[in-house]
Formats: C-alpha cells, sequence, structure tokens
C-alpha cells in the first residue's frame, strides 16, 4: 500500500479511493467523516463513498448499489453489516485477487463472517459467529514469537476504550519504516481473540491486552492472489 502511494506521489497522479459505508456497529457517518477528511488534507487523494442501503432493503436497493472497485487505487471498507448480495462478493475478489488494494479498518473485520474469502482476504477477524473453526488465534507471546493457537473459542472481544501501547514487530516493512517503536494509541477499543484463516499474514505491529493477557494484532498486511491488504483493528 505505501509503494503505491509513493509512486503515485512521485509521478504526481492523484490517488482515487473509494470508501465503503452505510452499516456497521460503530458510527460510520462519523468515522467515515473523519477518514475522508484526514485523506483528503494530503491533497493528492481523492475519495468517493460508496454508501450501501441500509439493513433489510429490498434487492431491487442492493442493485442500485454498484462500487466500481477496479476504477480505484485502493478500496477502504468502513463497512460491518449484512452480507453483499453474490455479484458484490465476486467482484471484491475478483478486484483484489487480480492486484486491487483493500484496507480494512476496525469493525470492518467484523463482517461477513461465513464468507471464506473475504476471512482469507483480511486474515484475522472478530464477531459474526467466528470461533475455531474460522481458523486460529493468532498473537504475539511475552518472548515475542509469534503464536497460532487453534483452541476453542469464539473470535473478537475487548475491554474498555482506553489509551494503550503499540509496539512494532517489523520495523523493515515500508508501512512503518520510520515508526518509534513503541508508541500511545489514543482511547480506543483494544481488539483481542481474532481468528481467521491467518494465510500469508505479516503482523506489521501489536498492542498487549490486559483482558486477554496476549499481545494482539494492531497493524497486519496479507497478501491475496495479487493483491495487498492492510488491516487494522483500531479506529473505533
Amino acid at each position: 500500500m505505501y509503494g503505491l502511494i509513493t509512486d503515485q506521489i512521485l509521478q504526481a497522479k492523484p490517488i482515487k479511493v473509494l470508501l465503503l459505508d452505510g452499516q456497521n456497529n460503530h458510527n460510520w457517518k462519523a468515522t467515515t467523516t473523519v477518514m475522508v477528511d484526514a485523506l483528503e488534507k494530503q491533497g493528492h487523494i481523492k475519495v468517493t463513498v460508496a454508501t450501501s442501503p441500509p439493513k433489510k432493503s429490498n434487492p431491487s436497493d442492493w442493485e442500485k448499489w454498484n462500487p466500481k472497485f477496479s476504477s480505484f487505487d485502493f478500496t477502504l471498507s468502513n463497512y460491518s453489516g449484512e452480507l453483499w448480495p453474490e455479484r458484490h462478493q465476486k467482484s471484491l475478489v475478483s478486484y483484489v485477487k487480480s492486484g486491487g488494494a483493500f484496507v480494512v479498518v476496525h469493525a470492518a473485520n467484523n463482517a461477513f463472517g461465513k464468507w471464506l474469502e473475504y476471512n482469507e482476504m483480511i486474515g484475522l477477524g472478530g464477531w459474526g459467529g467466528r470461533n475455531e473453526d474460522s481458523g486460529p488465534n493468532l498473537f504475539f507471546d511475552n518472548s515475542g514469537k509469534l503464536i497460532r493457537d487453534p483452541r476453542l473459542g469464539r473470535g473478537g472481544s475487548h475491554g474498555p476504550q482506553h489509551e494503550f501501547v503499540v509496539e512494532i514487530r517489523d520495523s523493515k516493512d515500508p508501512i512503518t519504516d520510520g515508526m518509534p517503536i513503541k508508541w500511545l494509541h489514543s482511547k480506543d477499543e483494544l481488539y483481542d481473540s481474532l481468528r481467521g484463516p491467518a494465510k500469508n499474514v505479516n503482523v506489521l505491529a501489536t498492542a498487549f491486552s490486559d483482558k486477554s493477557k496476549k499481545h494482539e494484532p494492531m497493524i497486519v498486511t496479507i497478501k491475496y492472489g495479487k493483491g495487498r491488504v492492510f488491516h487494522t483493528p483500531m479506529g473505533c
């Protein structure tokens, strides 16, 4: 993702972003506003928002919702709600597998617990019926070793919102290059016990959860086909 953005800045080309929202167990209208503002303040990014129909809409309303993923440099999901119609699912999978870039923020990893391709795409998720059948729980132990724990248990939990320290685990990646090894994140929900296929995953940063007593993934990248995925559970 960083490489894509850097290349386009050097070429003075605007970066076109598609932001998905419309359903979420959080205040998606507020978070979408913050993300659009933060991105467009950079001066070289243009965001198009694709707001889905609300819950329990008619199939005809979903037919009118037609995000054209391939027209954008990357797609940012602020969506956590009902399962999309099959054609929308296939469109996203094709886009990312063919080399598209996909960004998942916070509660977007709660979405689509039973959609296999989506779970492979994001690596890890929470809630949505996720459990040991969804894949292992991924975390770092106190020695700095990455653990894949297949034991029984649901996927997804968090305690009260609070500030917490994020620790970089891979400082050589372009995304984390130049970041402090440890830094204080603002008041947020610290997701723990996320589960998923966890294929082709690189955990770039973690935070220690007092609830789970584990160093939980906070910045993750995933290779999915020819595509690239950036996933952070931060951002409540």
